[in-house]
């Protein structure tokens, strides 16, 4: 029996106002994800693969098109209830760690998860341990190496157990040693929670390690 889609992207379109007038960045964009199941986005810079992971998130609106994520569609919902969305069923990496800093360790990795109504402190400690962070649980984030605050918050989005992982570039600030470590968790809760997996990267070598690899290029799957 197959998975059910955890992520539709159908006919997506979206610009972005300049001086000299809009610029198309994603042109008609359709792609779909089932649970259980890893794509890798790939694409030079400026491709729009940032854009879609955002609006798949909720974290921007779509000119057009229909972006559902398990169930729910999101080119529907008001702020709120994107708000909602991802609280419940997108935990989402970004390139910035975008970490609270008068929150330690524990707590960041915790804190969506507690929003969420799944705190659970074992889970906390065992994504840590999971990540090499058990021995800085206890600090703040201005004392972690950039690799450090990035694990934190790969943990932090996991910690809920998403239905759907948004991965932007995950193991940008990491060696290749702790990308493989890095990339073995985010799989491994795929494969453990039936969640789904989008991961933008420029590793060929990392993209290769998914189930699917898509290819953006000037705002066109090819």
């Amino acid at each position: 029996m197959s998975e059910p889609m955890v992520l539709i992207v159908q006919d997506v379109e979206k610009s972005f106002d300049t001086a000299e007038g809009p610029v198309p960045v994603l042109r008609g964009v359709s792609l779909t994800l089932a649970g259980g199941e890893s794509l890798a986005l790939t694409g030079e810079s400026g491709s729009g693969k940032s854009t879609l992971l955002h609006l798949a998130g909720g974290l921007d609106t779509a000119d057009a098109g229909r972006i559902e994520v398990d169930g729910q569609e999101v080119t529907t919902l008001d702020d709120r209830g994107r708000a909602a969305l991802r609280r419940g069923t997108i935990g989402v990496v970004f390139q910035q760690f975008n970490l609270i800093p008068s929150l330690t360790v524990a707590a960041n990795i915790g804190f969506q998860a507690r929003l969420a109504g799944r705190g659970d402190r074992a889970e906390v400690e065992r994504l840590a341990a999971a990540m090499g962070l058990t021995d800085h649980l206890h600090k703040y984030p201005e004392a972690l190496s950039g690799g450090q605050q990035q694990r934190v918050a790969i943990a932090r989005a996991l910690a809920p157990r998403p239905r759907l992982v948004l991965a932007d570039e995950p193991t940008g600030n990491l060696d290749e040693a702790s990308a493989d470590t890095v990339l073995d968790l985010l799989l491994a809760r795929v494969t453990e929670t039936g969640a789904a997996l989008l991961l933008v990267t420029h590793s060929d070598r990392l993209a290769a390690r998914a189930d699917r690899r898509v290819h953006l290029e000037r705002g066109v799957i090819r």
